[in-house]
């Protein structure tokens, strides 16, 4: 599924947060959105999940204008932070909960939950806890595999690699790959860690002050041009 940001501006008393005069992502693709705090990555992704509502313009998720028509929810999927779980849940009924909502059986539940087993590296299910008791590291996990779960056209997620430790990072950078690949779904994700999406995402997009900068494809000189430029930016 196509998405395309037109003149899209979000502003907060008299500060725009967000301000991009057009951003199309095409179907398929796997692009990494980078930048410092308060570039404006998360309230982007909230103006696409329709969380926030713009001051101007549009926001397109396939051909339905996601302001307007809830049908983009039905192929979209999205793990922003720890508010999209249930707390009183345990992984099992949060799980269930939100295939449910898709139409999953059982049986599609349990195959489909079978893929992430070395990520949830026996830490997950059957452990009697509710998802509050949860460490923030395992509570990333349940978001990001209750997104992952129902197989959506379009995946959102915010900051993906927070509180994971180095090897469930690189188990979701293969899970995230392997997944844009299979369903040949479009796969959003925002990081402060530019190692991570350089060698996870097919394009960068580099936002500060609301605006994007740069919009790169990835090369095998992505992560040297990101590195000098919040180098400069430091300076």
């Amino acid at each position: 599924m196509k998405i395309i940001i037109d003149k899209v501006i979000k502003t907060y008393g008299n500060r725009n947060v967000v301000d991009i005069d057009l951003l199309e992502i095409k179907s398929g693709e796997f692009p990494g959105i980078v930048g410092n705090n308060g570039a404006g990555k998360t309230t982007l992704f909230r103006l696409m999940l329709d969380l926030a509502k713009p001051n101007r313009g549009e926001i397109k998720s396939g051909n339905v204008i996601v302001s307007k028509s809830e049908a983009w929810k039905n192929y979209t999927s999205a793990f922003l932070d720890d508010y999209f779980l249930i707390n009183f849940l345990t992984p099992e009924e949060y799980f269930q909960f939100i295939s449910k909502l898709y139409g999953l059986t059982n049986d599609e539940i349990c195959s489909r939950l079978k893929i992430y087993d070395g990520f949830m590296n026996n830490e997950i299910l059957d452990q009697k806890k509710y998802i509050r008791q949860f460490s923030s590291g395992n509570k990333q996990k349940i978001g990001i595999i209750g997104a992952l779960l129902v197989e959506p056209q379009i995946l959102i997620l915010d900051e993906p690699f927070n509180n994971l430790d180095p090897s469930s990072q690189n188990i979701i950078k293969k899970i995230l790959k392997d997944f844009n690949k299979k369903h040949n779904s479009t796969v959003i994700i925002s990081s402060h860690n530019l190692n991570h999406i350089a060698d996870t995402c097919s394009r960068i997009i580099l936002m500060e002050k609301s605006r994007i900068i740069k919009d790169i494809k990835q090369n095998n000189d992505s992560l040297r041009e990101l590195e000098r430029y919040f180098a400069i930016s430091y300076d």
